[in-house]
């Protein structure tokens, strides 16, 4: 990709004498002319009660360049702008996840597996640089090729880790020169996924797993999903399937997931409860995830029981040749008697038991709870526990009882329904035809296209993986389904916003909350897109820098990825302007009928050195 000649215009203009208000009142009065000049020339497509109007579709260079300069020559005025670019980091950050450092969670007195944990208060301020690729990196190949082959120099994993994978998915890779290669769902029915997901339906009490929608299972956390063969299926069959796995420095779960285009983040079980409120999904799935489910007072399973919706399903699989955390052993009699003696205590039923495999029911009657009045029985939570559960402690008692989202999944007619977002579905429908018309090269051109021109439609599978970082109700993430996009979307409720968390997770999205003034626990160059309506606007009050909001941005950013951001003008000029500074090619667009709002649309380079 060639260096923006618009941010080298900036550079010039940092290094002239200030300017003067002449100057300023000049270029307003040019942009003003070029503006009103080349309306009449441009249908607009109006949504008039819409809070997210429609822009300009066929727009003409000048005009785009006109408004940048304008924006550009503003903050410079304002003394907004820093035009000095970001370092690029060493060589030992290619991978760096921030909050994640053992080292530092020893000295802090973190231990017994907590310093494995996400600790973002003893993580030293480090360099604020721009993490670069490795040497190997290549674009990933494209949705639904990158499902089943991905390039070895992307994901830090080394050949004796991969010669020495042992469990159901990791030991279902091929090695071959600079690829990683996995079994496909068509074909030779090889690596046995297709048959463990039938032998869980019918555990269930299912005829085959198409039916899983048929029980009310739509959303699965699989935990320890090794590299997300499990889940890929469970995907191809529309359910939506998250990964958790504990941070790895090498081989990671998480990386190479995400590598494949399945949604996957860094999460575990250690200390704290996952950024997830109650009732958030319909499965638990782990298979020899790694976790000692009879540790802690049976604090996991309890932290189990606040994730699953009433109803839900929890699957664990614990093969024999591997007992788990060296306590588990599958022989009925041993191990599984406390197990399923503390299952009985929180109201599940265990359903049934196929060789290493067991399936629990949690109930759906809530009275339930106060009717084990034997020894060892976890209390009630207060009403107001679960207002924040972000990263907060785990705990010894039962929460989601009082909550208004208590429906057996079984009754999902009873939940969100479609028509329930009638209004806000035509407003992203009409924002996303034009994300995806600018989503192209085209616009950083330095050739000024022709009157009449449009933009050619990018590939429909140019994007895979889509995070929403400010998400509302899950809009785009609707749209993104209703028009058909092979992409899926992170959606990210920002903590200190109303927590929209809970009517997301039930319309079936993948979803999370999250502190944007911390790092997201990711690793490096793992989305394809980036997405934020209002966030800059939500952050401007100054607990945290924007500037190393954008910082992790372009870590978590693959190269030539793509940020979209709308928000109010000052937001977008300030911006603009980090955008330059973390060497983003940008363009700033103006939405009709809506004077105070912008949008910045930018494409992240290659940058190898």
């Amino acid at each position: 990709m060639r260096s923006s000649s618009s941010n080298q215009h900036i550079v010039n203009f940092g290094r002239r004498p200030p300017l003067s208000l002449l100057l300023l009142c000049f270029i307003c009065a040019v942009v003003l002319i070029v503006v009103l000049g080349s309306s009449s020339s441009n249908t607009l497509d109006t949504l008039a009660s819409s809070p997210i109007p429609d822009f300009y579709k066929n727009y003409r260079r000048l005009k785009e360049q006109a408004a940048t300069e304008y924006l550009e020559i503003r903050s410079l005025s304002l003394g907004i702008t820093n035009t000095r670019e970001f370092d690029l980091c060493g060589k030992d950050r290619e991978s760096h996840v921030p909050c994640y450092n053992v080292s530092a969670n020893l000295l802090a007195g973190f231990h017994d597996g907590e310093e494995f944990d996400r600790h973002c208060e003893v993580s030293q301020v480090g360099q604020r640089c721009l993490v670069r690729p490795p040497k190997d990196y290549k674009i990933p190949l494209r949705w639904p090729a990158g499902k089943d082959v991905i390039w070895s120099g992307n994901v830090k994993i080394t050949k004796d880790q991969f010669l020495s994978s042992g469990s159901m998915t990791k030991r279902l890779m091929l090695l071959e020169e600079n690829q990683i290669a996995f079994h496909s769902e068509d074909g030779m029915n090889i690596d046995g996924v297709k048959d463990y997901s039938r032998q869980v339906a019918e555990m269930i009490g299912l005829g085959s797993d198409s039916e899983f929608h048929q029980a009310g299972v739509h959303t699965v956390l699989d935990i320890g999903c090794g590299f997300g063969s499990f889940g890929a299926h469970l995907l191809s069959l529309n359910l939506m399937t998250v990964c958790i796995a504990a941070y790895e420095v090498f081989g990671s779960q998480v990386q190479l997931s995400l590598e494949r285009g399945l949604p996957a983040m860094i999460g575990d079980f250690i200390s704290k409860q996952l950024p997830y409120p109650s009732l958030s999904f319909d499965m638990v799935h782990c298979a020899q995830c790694g976790i000692t489910w009879d540790e802690k007072d049976g604090a996991f399973l309890i932290e189990v029981d606040r994730l699953l919706k009433p109803g839900g399903y929890f699957v664990l699989t614990s093969p024999t040749s591997k007992p788990q955390g060296g306590s588990l052993n599958v022989k009925k009699g041993t191990v599984f008697t406390p197990l399923e003696e503390f299952t009985q205590k929180i109201c599940w039923s265990l359903l049934a038991q196929q060789d290493e495999t067991f399936v629990w029911q949690k109930t759906a009657e809530v009275h339930c709870y106060a009717s084990r009045k034997q020894g060892g029985v976890p209390s009630l939570c207060k009403a107001d526990y679960d207002a924040q559960s972000y990263y907060q402690p785990l705990r010894s008692c039962i929460s989601g009882t009082t909550s208004k989202r208590w429906i057996p999944i079984q009754n999902r007619s009873a939940g969100i329904l479609p028509e329930d977002f009638l209004e806000d579905s035509e407003v992203w429908r009409s924002a996303l035809k034009n994300y995806w018309s600018l989503l192209t090269p085209l616009i950083f051109s330095d050739h000024p296209k022709r009157p009449g021109d449009e933009d050619p439609l990018p590939p429909f599978n140019m994007l895979r993986n889509v995070m929403d970082m400010n998400a509302h109700y899950g809009g785009l993430n609707a749209a993104l389904l209703e028009a058909k996009k092979s992409a899926w979307v992170m959606n990210v409720v920002p903590i200190r916003t109303s927590n929209t968390l809970p009517l997301i997770l039930d319309r079936g999205f993948a979803g999370v909350l999250h502190d944007w003034c911390e790092p997201f626990p990711t690793y490096p160059r793992t989305y394809d897109m980036l997405h934020a309506n209002g966030l800059l606007s939500h952050y401007s009050s100054g607990h945290c820098d924007i500037s190393d909001l954008f910082l992790e941005m372009d870590r978590i950013l693959r190269p030539e990825g793509w940020v979209v951001l709308r928000d109010k003008l000052q937001a977008i000029e300030k911006a603009r302007s980090l955008a330059t500074q973390i060497r983003w090619e940008a363009r700033v667009i103006e939405l009709q009928n809506d004077n105070d709002q912008r949008l910045l649309v930018c494409q992240k380079p290659f940058l190898k050195k």
